[in-house]
Parts: C-alpha cells; structure tokens; sequence
C-alpha cells in the first residue's frame, strides 16, 4: 500500500536542491530511493529535484509499500549466527568475515540478510534487499552490527546513525608504527575518479569524515600496529582510507594495502606465509554502543577479537 507524506518547507529550513531537503526529512531512505518516488507540488506539478527549496514549498511524496522479495526468495542458513543481543524490535549480530551484507548482482545467496531471515523477520523498510539494514561492515571485515526487526526501530536506528548519536570502536592491524600514541584524522571522501572501487582523500567536493585513531600495540622488528579507531562519521571506506592516506594502510587489505610493497620487509616466515595467503583485511568492529531504539536503554557490545586476528597478534608477540 502506498504511504504519502506532505513536507512544508519553513524560513528556519537551509536553502538547498529539493531531493537533498527531503533526504534530510526522511533519514531512512538514501537520496538516490527518494529521486524513484512520485513527488509533487500541491497543484499536481511533478518535482525536479536539481531546483532549490523556497520557504512555503509544499510537497507530497508518494511512497511505495516496500517489497522484500529478492531475500525472503533466497532465505538461507549457511553459517551459524553469532547472536549477541535480540528481542522484539532488534537483532545484534556478530558478523564473521568474508560474509557479504545483502543480496546484490554477484550474491544471491549465503548473505548476512539471507542467513538471519532464516531465524527471524526484520523491517521491511530497509527495501527489497536489505530489510532491517540500518549501517552497514564491508565483506571482509567483522564485527558486531545491529538490525531492525520492527519498523519502529528501523525508523529510530536510522535516525540515530544519521545524527552519529552513538559510539563505534574497530581494532585494525597496521603497517608501521607511528611516533605518535593518538591522532585526530579528518577531511573529505569522495569516490576515486581512477577506480570505481575505490574511495580517496579529496580536498573539496567529497562527503567530511572524521576517525579518532589511538595505538594499542606496536611490533617494530615487524613494522606492524595495533591501533583502536572510533568513528566520528561513516563514510564508505572511511577507516582503510584514513589510515592508508596517512601511511599506516591495514593488513591483507586488497584495496588500499599496499601489500606487495611491504611484503618484502617480513622476515619472520610464519609471519610472512599469513601475510601472503589471508584474505581480508585485519579489521573488526569491536565495539557498539547505542540507545536501544524503543526502550531507551543504554546499550553496549563488545567482541573479542575473530581467530584469524587473535593468531595474527600471536605471531607478532612471539617473533
């Protein structure tokens, strides 16, 4: 069933384009879902969304019922789920690596979605692949997330991490040791004009971001770190690039590692053969700490640290 909504825009509202005001006014969908919605003035006029908001702008937007076909098609139970925290409205989930988030072109099956829709329900509202999505880890990194089971937490959640009302910590191995035990790292991201793939540091013209990075350990015969690093923002990308455009990149990251040019300082072997052979980037969001979105309770996850990096550090501590 369609849902239409009416947005007055008032004197106190920022001048900007109309698809952009109304992303501000529903958090819950990307601005990219809002251009496919009918949107109209009053008067019937179709919107274009490149024009500027005016103070007494009206507009309805049509929103179509969302549609979960594509996962609830594909429900699947490949892999045991981590859960860490679930009741009504929300599951938290301890996500392993090399899992991707939701079904897409390449993944039809064997995804996050796919694997906790075959132990409970989640929102619709998250659209017809990623129901209860609110935040999102890339394939290869791990680590705790939350999900929406009921629209009114999807609504909440979303708006929560729009406005960053929350804390997220993630442990990265690095190459390098800094002279330094802390670091404010902010600027702008935007996607490489090189590689699609890829985001960069631009200088004008990307999204601003904002990663407190501390240092937890450091292997210098290694030339390897430990760092904690807490989001301020969440940008695509954000930790691996920030930490690559200041020179610590993360280990076995296949986009921003630079691997293949650090490889060649390991002398350690049983190092060397994890570095040459792990897939993925040693990257795992350690720690999530929220409002819960209907009962206010404050709400903090911590996990330990996958195998994988737990064998890494060990072989770090005893080279």
């Amino acid at each position: 069933m369609t849902q239409t909504r009416r947005f007055i825009v008032s004197d106190t509202d920022e001048i900007t384009r109309i698809d952009k005001y109304l992303s501000s006014q529903m958090p819950e969908f990307s601005r990219s879902e809002i251009q496919r919605f009918s949107v109209s003035y009053t008067d019937g006029r179709r919107v274009k969304f490149s024009d500027k908001i005016r103070t007494g702008d009206i507009f309805d937007v049509e929103i179509p019922s969302p549609q979960t076909d594509v996962a609830l098609e594909n429900i699947s139970s490949d892999f045991d789920l981590d859960i860490l925290f679930e009741d009504e409205d929300i599951i938290v989930i301890n996500k392993p690596r090399g899992v991707v988030m939701y079904p897409s072109a390449g993944n039809k099956t064997g995804t996050l979605v796919q694997n906790i829709l075959s132990h409970t329900h989640l929102s619709a509202l998250g659209g017809d692949t990623r129901p209860g999505v609110v935040h999102r880890l890339d394939k290869d990194t791990s680590g705790v997330m939350v999900f929406a089971k009921s629209d009114a937490a999807y609504r909440s959640l979303v708006r929560t991490f729009s406005e960053h009302d929350l804390t997220r910590q993630y442990i990265a191995f690095v190459w390098g040791v800094p002279n330094w035990e802390s670091a404010d790292i902010t600027g702008q991201i935007a996607r490489s004009s090189r590689n699609r793939q890829k985001m960069t540091m631009v200088k004008t013209g990307g999204k601003d971001s904002h990663t407190e990075v501390s240092v937890v350990n450091a292997w210098p015969r290694a030339g390897v770190s430990q760092m904690r690093c807490t989001l301020f923002t969440g940008r695509t990308h954000q930790i691996r690039v920030h930490l690559s455009a200041h020179g610590f990149p993360v280990l076995c990251d296949p986009l921003y590692g630079r691997g293949s040019v650090r490889l060649g300082t390991v002398r350690d072997g049983d190092l060397l053969e994890f570095l040459r052979t792990h897939d993925g980037q040693m990257l795992h969001a350690q720690v999530l700490e929220f409002t819960h979105p209907t009962t206010g309770e404050k709400m903090r996850f911590k996990t330990r640290l996958p195998d994988d990096m737990l064998e890494l550090k060990y072989l770090l501590e005893n080279i």
